[in-house]
């Protein structure tokens, strides 16, 4: 009796663990941190909006108020977009390195394309690495 609810067990946990697996994916969680930044953002909340860059970029900018008048000034369809969706995204090694395309529909009425690159952290966490933005919104792929 006890192999066979061992057995139950085993394969109970067979079936969850794809369910598990499949909620950490890095596609998803990094879109999640995208999504959260530029609620940031919209919200003018620089400490949240900071939280999410890589180490690269802090060291770059070491104040989050640095950090957000770079954005202000050079990604202003990033820090306060009319609306946006997402488009192609690309796991690399293993989800060492994720890329985001994020198409962006600006305030000014203009179109643009962002490619978000994200970073896995030492300690399993995602951050930031840099984003690239082009004006047309037509997706030329990652």
């Amino acid at each position: 009796m006890r192999a066979f609810f061992a057995v139950l067990i085993l394969c109970a946990a067979s079936f969850l663990s794809p369910v598990s697996a499949r909620a950490e994916d890095p596609i998803d969680t990094t879109r999640t941190i995208i999504e959260e930044q530029i609620k940031a953002f919209l919200k003018d909340d620089a400490e949240t909006a900071y939280s999410f860059a890589a180490p690269g970029i802090r060291a770059l900018y070491p104040d989050k108020n640095l950090f957000f008048a770079m954005v202000k000034k050079s990604y202003e369809p990033v820090y306060h977009p009319g609306n946006y969706a997402f488009g192609r995204s690309r796991s690399i090694d293993n989800g060492a390195l994720i890329y985001h395309e994020v198409l962006i529909s600006g305030r000014d009425g203009k179109d643009w394309t962002a490619i978000y690159q994200i970073t896995r952290q030492p300690d399993g966490s995602y951050r930031i690495n840099g984003v690239q933005i082009m004006p047309d919104a037509d997706s030329k792929g990652i």
